[in-house]
């Protein structure tokens, strides 16, 4: 266990060197100039090369990206052209609410997608199977921004028992907190809802399917010890790892939902990042959620071998 992980931290190195390469030489295709842009509408000559070699901008693409390198690894990402902010200090302000959501997203997703995907799998062929596909066929199909307003129109301006959009800090009042984020977060768990259980009822098909589980139903071992005990931990692999990449996800693709609900997260902050310019936001914003998506894929990992033996002894 500890080789295997060495062996995946060692490569996460790499992947986050890429990760930003790819990240700061894509933002030169951005039209536009930050120092031009900076300076308003006066756009005095002095001006602009100020702010050129304040941020290093007459500097050439590999030196600007050594620079910003060297203040990673020193936990400096950078200052906000836009805010004038260091952007840990925004990362620090806008993470714990994406966190939020994303959890609250993904406890959504997980109460509605495995239980439906067990009872699908166990009851196929059924009415039940059928009803559960056509769910996931409809959390699937239906855009999260139009649910999302469908559900404002509904909860908020009809029935006026949710609030339409904002957010909350959990230290102010714990229950105008869930208020506001009851929506966001059940948009967001819907889709992956359905994507969970249609992994979950593979997964199971397969488990159940297996010879062992006939050999228990032959024994006698009761239909629901059968599917706790048996069938769920060895289908849970897949479910453990989809779990992961979605919850990675959730953090860097809540865009659109935290929009609509104007949720301050991670996804409004490179949005308004982009729009402004302003690199060294989003050179940040992308690079911790690279290291959370290796870290959550890490995560997977670990937890898959807990739950199954013989990848512990492999």
């Amino acid at each position: 266990m500890l080789r295997f992980l060495v062996h995946r931290l060692a490569l996460a190195v790499p992947t986050l060197i890429i990760a930003s390469m790819i990240i700061f030489a894509l933002q030169q295709l951005l039209p536009g100039d930050v120092a031009t842009a900076l300076t308003g509408e006066e756009r005095d000559p002095e001006v602009i090369a100020f702010i050129r070699e304040k941020y290093h901008l007459d500097q050439p693409l590999p030196v600007r990206y050594a620079y910003w390198a060297a203040g990673v690894l020193q936990g400096d990402l950078g200052v906000s052209v836009r805010l004038q902010k260091p952007v840990s200090e925004l990362v620090l302000e806008k993470l714990p609410v994406t966190l939020e959501l994303a959890c609250l997203a993904m406890l959504v997703a997980l109460a509605i997608g495995v239980p439906m995907g067990i009872l699908s799998a166990v009851k196929r062929g059924t009415w039940m199977d059928a009803a559960a596909n056509g769910v996931a066929l409809w959390g699937l199909s239906v855009p999260n921004f139009w649910l999302g307003i469908l559900l404002i129109l509904l909860f908020s301006v009809h029935l006026g028992w949710l609030p339409a959009s904002g957010y909350v800090p959990p230290g102010e009042s714990l229950i105008e907190n869930l208020r506001s984020m009851a929506m966001p977060a059940f948009v967001l768990g819907n889709a992956i809802a359905a994507v969970m259980m249609r992994h979950t009822r593979a997964a199971m098909l397969g488990v159940l399917g297996s010879d062992y589980v006939r050999t228990a139903r032959a024994k006698g071992v009761s239909p629901l010890r059968l599917v706790l005990r048996h069938a769920l931990p060895n289908a849970a692999i897949p479910i453990i790892t989809l779990g992961a990449l979605e919850f990675g996800q959730l953090l860097s693709g809540a865009v659109l939902t935290e929009q609509v609900f104007s949720v301050p997260g991670f996804g409004k902050l490179m949005v308004d990042a982009v729009f402004n310019r302003d690199f060294a936001t989003v050179q940040g914003v992308v690079i911790c959620t690279a290291a959370t998506y290796i870290a959550l894929n890490l995560a997977a990992d670990l937890l898959s071998a807990v739950v199954n033996p013989k990848l512990r002894r492999a």
